[in-house]
């Protein structure tokens, strides 16, 4: 802390005081963000608090890593911004953290209370209803209109935001409400109850039956398991209804990768599509099957499906279903008892197939296999050699444990079908809303959660062009990410896209960079690797301490898509 200037005034506690105090009272440790002239009242309360402040350089990355730093830590992540612009830039961001369901409380300031109802007094930032540009985004909207409904509006802000399912929330405060001197007790303490969605018995003994009636029964399980921490309570019901699981790209990491049940993540595939239409009941847990979680609706289930899901909205949108509301922890140990109770599934023509050698209907374990060998078969006969060895180098690089975040490029689409995460919750991407930009710093966001691992970021150079800003907050805070761009000249899969519907591209491609030199201006390592030296040079660049950039030119394919022949 630095020493006041002999002449300074001695400080009265302020609005922004209040808000520190209360994230504080609320057990938030660090807060993301971007300063503003609106809303210097809280950020200079900041430097009488013990928060950690983290600033980013764009509001929309600052978004982005506090995204990340709630879905690391299952807890709440404060962002603060200020009116106006600096607000509107979080907004790509808070739109990846409701689709992804990250618990982050942003705060923004406003513009003075006497310019709040729709007047046009001609504040600067002034906008007609900030508010109104977040109601369609995020889980709840707040305002504290005068210095005392601070510590509650903070309370109520983070409870929704932990309530199930997590997601963002948007709580504005005035800058006069901010700056005005209080004569409140400093916050020490608020209590606050999540609501606990908790799933109706006589459902979860509707699903049980159902389930240990089936002869085919299959779980698709989704970023609801992740979030929930519900992973113990999946593994146990799997193996003992000895069902086939699969995992949505939000869910990777949900189930292990390397279990004889596991059908792995290859959902943009129409054999696993058919493998889940065939199960005679399907449980889907922590999902709304979307467009890229049903191979862009060409699923259709020839059975019956159970599901399980926080978030309402989502609940039967897109099949009918036994439709379980309630948080996929406490559905899945309801169900776990349940089906312990019931006994033994009748598993019919299976032992009758183990009995006889063979013959009949295989195991559930010998399907798992002929399936994901039928996908081996089908990626082997397309020639994309480079883009597996690519993606092998990444894996053997990354020490086991480690997490990896995501842009939305063409390796992470290959990621999110055939990596192994090798551990629940450590990968991160923008599949959720799909916005440009997510990777980098949402690697800072994990790095900050827990600065004692090193975080691999990936993204394309289209991508990465949005958040170069943030090479010089990794240098700032000496955060262990490695950055790995893989430099195809443009918009990778835009190309790809455009060419396949088309004929050609347009708008594609992209004038870049040298990435090495300009990680070099900031302080930052980089090398220039190449397919050959990939392994090698990205192992160690994860292994020094503090950020580092790999750029690998390359120009990536995506395996051929399935859903158009159905």
């Amino acid at each position: 802390m630095s020493t006041p200037h002999p002449t300074a005034t001695p400080h009265r506690r302020n609005g922004g005081d209040l808000v520190v105090e209360s994230l504080a009272a609320l057990g938030a440790g660090t807060v993301f963000g971007l300063p503003g002239q609106h809303a210097l009242g809280v950020f200079d309360a900041l430097r009488r608090s013990a928060l950690r402040y983290v600033g980013l350089r764009v509001e929309n990355n600052a978004g982005f890593a506090a995204d990340a730093y709630a879905r690391a830590t299952h807890g709440v992540a404060p962002l603060l911004v200020s009116t106006g612009p600096g607000a509107l830039m979080t907004l790509a961001a808070l739109q990846e953290a409701a689709a992804g369901s990250a618990a982050v409380l942003a705060i923004g300031s406003q513009v003075p209370l006497a310019g709040i109802g729709g007047g046009r007094h001609g504040y600067l930032h002034e906008l007609t209803d900030q508010s109104a540009s977040f109601r369609g985004v995020v889980k709840s909207v707040h305002t504290a209109r005068t210095a005392s409904q601070i510590p509650s509006a903070v309370a109520a802000a983070w409870e929704s935001a932990l309530s199930a399912p997590h997601g963002p929330v948007w709580l504005e405060i005035p800058q006069d409400v901010l700056l005005a001197e209080v004569d409140i007790p400093p916050v020490t303490q608020l209590d606050v109850s999540p609501r606990e969605l908790l799933p109706r018995p006589e459902l979860i003994a509707a699903a049980a039956d159902r389930l240990t009636r089936a002869r085919r029964p299959v779980i698709l399980a989704g970023g609801g398991v992740v979030r929930a921490g519900a992973e113990a309570e999946l593994l146990a019901l799997a193996e003992r209804l000895r069902a086939p699981v699969a995992t949505t790209f939000g869910g990777k990491g949900a189930f292990p990768w390397e279990h004889p049940l596991s059908l792995r993540s290859w959902l943009e595939d129409r054999y696993t599509t058919s493998f889940l239409e065939d199960a005679d009941t399907l449980l889907v847990v922590g999902s709304g099957l979307g467009e890229l979680s049903s191979n862009y609706h060409t699923f259709r289930p020839h059975g019956q499906v159970v599901q399980i899901e926080a978030d309402l909205g989502k609940l039967e949108s897109n099949h009918a279903a036994l439709g379980i509301h309630a948080d996929a922890r406490a559905a899945l140990a309801a169900l776990v008892k349940e089906v312990a109770e019931c006994g033994p599934r009748d598993t019919g023509a299976d032992e009758e197939a183990e009995d006889d050698g063979g013959a009949g209907a295989p195991t559930p374990e010998a399907a798992v296999s002929a399936l994901l060998a039928r996908v081996h078969d089908r990626i082997a006969g397309q020639q994309l050699d480079l883009e597996q060895r690519i993606l092998a180098s990444v894996r053997d690089a990354l020490p086991d444990g480690a997490v990896s975040c995501w842009d939305m490029t063409i390796l992470a689409y290959w990621a999110w079908s055939a990596f192994d995460p090798r551990r629940t919750n450590a990968l991160h991407s923008a599949q959720g809303a799909g916005g440009l930009g997510y990777g980098f710093p949402a690697a800072l966001g994990v790095a900050v959660a827990d600065p004692t691992g090193p975080v691999l970021a990936v993204s394309g150079d289209g991508g990465a062009m949005y958040s170069i800003a943030e090479l010089a907050t990794a240098r700032q805070y000496d955060l262990p990410v490695t950055w790995l761009i893989v430099d195809d000249g443009g918009y990778g899969i835009l190309r790809e896209y455009m060419t396949d519907a088309f004929g050609e591209a347009t708008g594609t491609e992209l004038t870049r960079p040298d990435f090495v030199a300009l990680a070099g201006s900031f302080g930052v390592p980089a090398v220039r690797t190449s397919p050959e030296r990939l392994r090698t040079d990205l192992a160690a660049a994860l292994a020094a301490p503090g950020p580092s950039v790999v750029v690998l030119p390359a120009r990536l394919r995506m395996f051929a898509p399935t859903h158009l022949e159905s």
